[in-house]
C-alpha cells in the first residue's frame, strides 16, 4: 500500500475524543503525509494505558479537545518524510511517547534519556515541524496526543519517537512494551538494579508495578513484596514473581515499619509505582540503611511535597527517580523486545482483555472499573 499512498492524504478510521469524559466516536479522519523528520505509521494494535484515561477525563490538567488519544501500540511504517534515513516503509515499529534525537546533550549522555527536543509534552497537540496537526475531519484540525495518537488506523509521528524492532516479534504482544512494561521493567533493572538473592518491595500492583516485579523476578530477587491497598490484585501478582503481599489497610502502623520488621531492617530495593506521595515516602523509608535504594516511578499531584528526615539519607539510603525506566527510546526499547523474543520477559500475562477497535470504549470501562491489566485493541476488527 505504501507505494500508492506515499505523499497522499489517507482517509481512515480513528476514535476521536470530542470532549472530556465522553465516549470516543469512531470517525473518518484525513491523515496528512509525513513532513520532514516524520513518519506515517499504520497502527495494527494499540492498548489503553492509564495516562490516556487521565487526560481524557481532563480533571487535573489542561483540556485539549477534540483529540485522538493512544500511545501504547505497534504498527508498520507506511511512508517517511524528508530527512528520515533510518526508517523505511515496511519497518515494524513501536511508537513512543518520548523520543531520542541522538544529538542533544541528554541523548549524548550515557546517564540520561531525557531528550531535550522530544521529551514528553502532554499539552502539545500539534507536530513540532510546523505547529500544525496532521489529522482533520472535514477541514477541522484534530489534536494529537503525546506525539503518537495511536487510536487511529494511521498516524504521523516524529521519527525520533519511533523504535524499529525485530520484524519477527508478534505485534499484538510487544505493543505493551512501548509504554507501561518498559517503564516498570527499566525502573527495576536499569535503576534499582537488585542483586541476585536480594529483597525487593513493589508499591502499587497495576501494570507498571507488575512490570517492576517482573524485573525483580528476572534479576533473581529472593523475595518480592507487593504492596497495594486493593487485595484483588494479589492473586494476579503471583504470576509476576511476587512472593508476599502487604495491604497497608491491614495495619495500624506505617507500612514501612511493617516491611522493616518482615525483612530484618528493610528491603534492599523498593520501586514505587502509585503516584501517591505517601507511598513514595514509605518506599524510601522501608529500604535498609547502609545500602538500600528506593526508586520513584509514579507521577505525583502537582501540590505534593516529599517529606522525610534527612537522617534517612545520611544513614546511606539512596532515593532515585526515573522516567520511562531510564531506557533511551529508540536504542533501548528494541532490546526489551529482544528480551521477550529470548523468552526472558513474559508479556502475554499483561494482556488480560481484548476488544475490536469498534468497541474501544469497552476498554475505558474496564480500566475505570479497575478490571484487568491491559486491554488490547485490534485495529482491523
Amino acid at each position: 500500500m505504501s507505494g500508492r499512498t506515499a505523499s497522499q492524504v489517507i482517509r481512515c478510521k480513528a476514535a476521536v475524543a470530542w470532549e472530556a469524559g465522553k465516549p470516543l466516536v469512531i470517525e473518518e479522519v484525513e491523515v496528512a503525509p509525513p513532513q520532514a523528520m516524520e513518519v506515517r505509521v499504520r497502527i495494527l494494535f494499540t492498548a489503553l494505558c492509564h495516562s490516556d484515561v487521565y487526560f481524557w477525563e481532563a480533571k487535573g490538567q489542561t483540556p485539549l479537545f477534540p483529540r485522538i488519544f493512544g500511545h501504547e501500540a505497534a504498527g508498520i511504517v507506511e511512508s517517511v518524510g524528508e530527512g528520515v534515513t533510518d526508517l523505511k516503509p515496511g519497518d515494524h515499529v513501536l511508537p513512543l511517547f518520548t523520543g531520542e534525537c541522538k544529538e542533544c546533550s541528554h541523548c549524548k549522555s550515557e546517564e540520561s534519556n531525557l531528550c531535550t527536543l522530544l521529551r514528553v509534552n502532554t499539552d502539545r497537540g500539534v507536530m513540532l515541524n510546523d505547529g500544525k496537526s496532521r489529522f482533520s475531519i472535514r477541514g477541522q484540525p484534530i489534536h494529537h496526543f503525546l506525539g503518537t495518537s495511536t487510536f487511529s488506523e494511521y498516524t504521523v509521528i516524529h521519527a525520533g519517537c519511533v523504535a524499529k524492532i525485530n520484524p519477527n516479534a508478534p505485534l499484538d504482544k510487544v505493543c505493551v512494551i512501548s509504554c507501561g512494561v518498559s517503564t516498570g521493567l527499566g525502573a527495576t533493572l536499569n535503576v534499582a538494579k537488585p542483586k541476585k538473592g536480594s529483597t525487593v518491595a513493589i508499591f502499587g500492583l497495576g501494570a507498571i508495578g507488575l512490570a517492576a516485579a517482573e524485573g525483580a523476578r528476572i534479576a533473581g530477587a529472593s523475595r518480592i513484596i507487593g504492596v497495594d491497598r486493593n487485595p484483588m490484585r494479589f492473586l494476579e501478582a503471583k504470576k509476576f514473581g511476587v512472593t508476599e503481599f502487604v495491604n497497608p489497610k491491614d495495619y495500624e502502623k506505617p507500612v514501612q515499619q511493617v516491611i522493616a520488621e518482615m525483612t530484618d531492617g528493610g528491603v534492599d530495593r523498593s520501586v514505587e509505582c502509585t503516584g501517591s506521595v505517601d507511598a513514595m515516602i514509605s518506599a524510601f523509608e522501608c529500604v535498609h540503611d547502609g545500602w538500600g535504594v528506593a526508586v520513584i516511578v509514579g507521577l505525583p499531584s502537582k501540590d505534593d511535597i516529599f517529606k522525610t528526615h534527612p537522617m534517612n539519607l545520611l544513614h546511606e539510603r539512596t532515593l532515585k527517580g526515573t522516567f520511562f525506566g531510564n531506557f533511551k527510546p529508540r536504542s533501548g526499547i528494541p532490546t526489551v523486545v529482544e528480551r521477550y523474543m529470548n523468552k526472558e520477559l513474559e508479556v502475554e500475562k499483561f494482556i488480560t482483555h481484548e476488544v475490536p477497535f469498534s468497541e474501544i470504549n469497552k476498554s475505558f470501562e474496564l480500566m475505570l472499573k479497575g478490571e484487568g491489566i491491559r486491554c488490547l485493541i485490534r485495529m482491523d476488527a
